[in-house]
């Protein structure tokens, strides 16, 4: 089993599970992450996996509490990022889907607040 750390700097606001934001606003918010992934797995040259599990490591620039779990959405659009596209919108190609024949997770987790906010990956094969 090998494992793979993605660090990817927060290029937009978190997307969040409580966010009531107009489709359009919530749309540019998960393009920015979506296409963030995809642009730091490409420069990590991250291997192509048949299986994989991901947990999702939210390191905020703050020390105010929050639930790491409202913040699936931003992990849901990296996924997105990271697994190969469909149509117009273009994957990594990571898995060939976020299914569960293919992906286990992602487990949010809290970490530590940072200067410059994160989402870290970590990507371990199966």
């Amino acid at each position: 089993m090998s494992t793979y750390t993605l660090e990817i700097p927060a290029p937009a606001d978190w997307i969040s599970e409580n966010d009531r934001l107009y489709w359009a606003q919530r749309a540019k918010i998960v393009r920015a992450w979506r296409n963030a992934a995809l642009i730091y797995a490409r420069q990590a040259r991250l291997p192509k996996l048949e299986r994989a599990h991901i947990t999702a490591t939210v390191h905020k620039g703050n020390r105010r509490a929050y639930d790491a779990h409202n913040l699936m959405p931003t992990a849901k659009a990296c996924i997105d990022g990271l697994v190969t596209g469909k149509g117009k919108v273009k994957g990594y190609g990571l898995l060939p889907d976020d299914s569960n024949e293919h992906l286990t997770g992602p487990d949010m987790r809290a970490g530590e607040p940072r200067e410059v906010p994160a989402l870290v990956l970590t990507i371990t094969q199966l």
